[in-house]
């Protein structure tokens, strides 16, 4: 992926990871060392959102010490040109994760007030909406949190959505706001991992997919 980014023949804005970057083992010394070297060998500016495979449930404050301590925030803006990026880790909103003195929305809230007119892209890990998996539907958010979210993405100058987690190319409506849910990097389920080029013109997003073929044993 780190290749295939650095060799596009078009200029790369940034680069966002939405989650789901150690697979359960953040705090083994030695996956950390080797995702975080290849990921630093993008040339673009690169940002992430955890997900729910990095900071653990079982685990928390331990993994949640290796994340900030070697990746980062739980929530960052990043401003490129006219358009605001949100990262906002938002695992609590929806599981039995609790992070004291930390509140997504509250965050986000926040931070949505202080762009003013400027184009706002969220980016977070698990989508609101529920899943189709195994040929049936699963529960998203609980409602309630899920529709505060919605009003308030709809209130502000919010312009898209992007997620993963759900290891599948989808498009879902948050009001008026799109969200995006990117298909995955692993190769599970017998995926061709593939990532996205997103192109902003005019206060909306487009995109192609990019895939990578896999390395044969």
């Amino acid at each position: 992926m780190v290749e295939s980014i650095n060799a596009l023949p078009v200029p790369v804005t940034c680069v966002i990871h939405t989650g789901d970057i150690f697979a359960d083992s953040i705090d083994n010394p030695d996956v950390l060392a080797v995702a975080t070297g290849t990921l630093s060998r993008l040339k673009a500016p690169l940002h992430f959102t955890p997900g729910n495979h990095d900071i653990l449930h079982k685990r928390t404050g331990a993994t949640l010490a290796v994340y900030t301590n070697a990746i980062g925030p739980l929530a960052e803006r990043a401003d490129y040109h006219d358009v605001t990026f949100l990262m906002v880790y938002t695992e609590p909103l929806h599981t039995a994760v609790s992070i004291d003195g930390y509140d997504a929305i509250t965050w986000l809230e926040h931070a949505l007030a202080e762009t003013g007119p400027r184009p706002v892209i969220i980016c977070h890990h698990t989508p609101p909406v529920e899943s189709f998996h195994r040929n049936q539907m699963h529960p998203g958010w609980p409602d309630t949190i899920r529709e505060r979210w919605t009003r308030m993405i709809n209130n502000t100058g919010v312009i898209a959505v992007l997620a993963g987690h759900f290891h599948r190319d989808e498009q879902h409506w948050l009001g008026r706001v799109p969200l995006y849910v990117s298909a995955p990097m692993a190769t599970f389920w017998e995926r061709q991992p593939s990532f996205r080029l997103y192109e902003y013109r005019d206060r909306r997003l487009t995109y192609r997919t990019v895939y990578l073929e896999r390395k044969k044993d």
